[in-house]
């Protein structure tokens, strides 16, 4: 098999420069990939003209390689058949999610998906090479008609954090996912195997790459961190994200022949429904009763996407659909789980009594909403009637306790 004439990062110098010193040293290092997880360190404390030598090196390399291409073509007396060619994925692009087109619905429910999502220890600010510390990543495989198939979780070892921003990265994760910067227990995962088993996870055909998505406000920062660590492996993985709003709009329309505001769409993957369920969290943050997890993420837009769409397409919902005690509700489910009444001064309900006034009936939440709405014509979403009750619901229902207290004791 001939080499591969990828691009080379001045990280690929560097280490390919200790790899002799790893040896010597007893370390099981072979190759520049197997050397990565071991140089991070001695990376980042390099000085800015140390790091330029290196940046040097992969600046003659890359006008090495690009001279022997042009001098192969001209060699050429005819141009290399498509056939031949072996960088398809580098140059075909893959469609926007809001004009892919199946041909029928068969095909919808038989179209797999991979949903997407990477952590990082905080945003840096835009002088900072280093915009992101990527310390997990979580990807679904996911089809209408058999629902979640299959997962992937890591946790990546992250690069050292700029001089002076350890406290704001670890501040960051604090507030969110909790990984710690440094000192986790448990093992991570280097750059190199995290892509070299997202691309097996995945198994792309030759010329036919994967649809990739995420939500719209997380992509640039997942989009940052696989480039990231495709340049500091040299492993050329070709990922891009799609918006998952985009492919949601695209079922309705495909199904609706209308297309429903992103507004709209947007609000239904905002739920909080399944933060607590079985099986949606990887095992760290479970235990640990943490709910932003980079795998939950991704199941979770599975979740709401066979809620919203199973049915529509006529596909039965089963255990790999939604978690098994959501599974088994049907369409009474409501994926905004508490929202308190905020109208004010209405009149009071008479045939209403007791603690049944302040909530609204769970079985009433599901209708069919008027084609003068912004949801698709015929497509069931969370509807909350007009309470007929006075003030905030809280007000009321702390009202309410006090009321009970005085007549227990009178």
């Amino acid at each position: 098999m001939a080499h591969r004439k990828g691009s080379r990062s001045p990280y690929y110098f560097f280490v390919r420069d200790q790899l002799p010193e790893l040896q010597r040293r007893g370390l099981p290092v072979t190759r520049v990939v197997d050397a990565v997880p071991y140089c991070s360190q001695a990376w980042a404390l390099l000085t800015k003209e140390e790091k330029m030598a290196y940046t040097e090196k992969a600046r003659k390399w890359s006008e090495k390689c690009s001279q022997k291409t042009v001098k192969e073509t001209c060699n050429l007396a005819h141009p290399v058949p498509a056939c031949l060619t072996t960088k398809i994925p580098s140059v075909t692009s893959l469609p926007d999610a809001s004009v892919m087109s199946w041909k029928n619905d068969q095909a919808v429910v038989a179209d797999i998906f991979y949903f997407l999502n990477i952590y990082s220890h905080g945003k840096l600010p835009s002088h900072c090479e280093q915009r992101f510390l990527p310390c997990e990543i979580g990807c679904v495989k996911y089809s209408l008609q058999d629902g979640i198939m299959a997962d992937f979780h890591h946790f990546i070892d992250p690069e050292v954090p700029p001089r002076g921003f350890r406290y704001h990265c670890q501040a960051a994760s604090d507030a969110t996912h909790k990984i710690p910067v440094s000192g986790f227990h448990l093992s991570r995962t280097c750059y190199a195997v995290v892509l070299r088993e997202l691309l097996e996870f995945v198994q792309p055909a030759r010329g036919v790459r994967p649809h990739f998505y995420c939500r719209s406000n997380d992509r640039f920062r997942i989009n940052w961190c696989l480039n990231r660590m495709a340049s500091i492996t040299g492993i050329e993985s070709h990922l891009e994200l799609l918006a998952v709003e985009d492919l949601v709009i695209g079922l309705y329309q495909k199904k609706y022949q209308k297309e429903p505001s992103k507004t709209w769409v947007c609000r239904e993957l905002d739920v909080f429904l399944w933060d607590f369920s079985s099986n949606t969290r990887c095992k760290w943050h479970e235990e640990n009763d943490i709910l932003c997890c980079a795998l939950a993420s991704c199941k979770k837009i599975a979740y709401c996407i066979s809620k919203s769409l199973a049915s529509v397409y006529g596909v039965s919902l089963t255990a790999a659909h939604l978690p098994l005690q959501d599974s088994d509700y049907g369409e009474s489910t409501n994926t905004k789980m508490v929202i308190l009444d905020a109208g004010r001064f209405q009149k009071m309900n008479a045939e209403c009594s007791g603690c049944d006034r302040h909530f609204a009936s769970p079985s009433q939440d599901q209708e069919f909403v008027p084609s003068n709405c912004d949801s698709p014509c015929g497509v069931k979403t969370s509807f909350y009637g007009t309470s007929t009750m006075r003030g905030r619901g809280i007000t009321r229902l702390l009202k309410s306790a006090s009321d009970l207290s005085k007549s227990f004791s009178n």
